[in-house]
């Protein structure tokens, strides 16, 4: 699958992004209580043929989901409530640098 990315992937990387602005933002003045994150995404299922296999979910960035034709796709959205590991019941704190397009 060119240009796109397993779900479970994705959401990897949305964790680990998270962890390194919790830990940049340590003793900076302004952070950023996490609430939840809202997703939409783009994704197309496989399923393969093979026994035991499982059902793979992949992400497309959206010009590559116009160009998708063997696989339909569907939007979804996802609302994740991040926690924090070590403290659950304290609110995670977020920082760091805007990117670009960011809203």
């Amino acid at each position: 699958m060119d240009g796109a990315v397993e779900l479970e992937e994705m959401i990897a990387q949305l964790r680990g992004a998270l962890s390194r602005a919790m830990a940049d933002g340590e003793g900076d003045g302004l952070r950023f209580q996490a609430e939840k994150l809202e997703l939409e995404l783009t994704v197309g299922m496989e399923r393969s043929r093979e026994p035991g296999a499982k059902v793979r979910f992949w992400v497309f960035d959206v010009q590559h989901s116009a160009r998708s034709a063997q696989m339909a796709t569907q939007r979804i959205s996802l609302t994740l409530q991040p926690v924090r590991g070590d403290a659950p019941d304290r609110p995670a704190l977020i920082s760091g640098a805007e990117m670009p397009d960011e809203r």
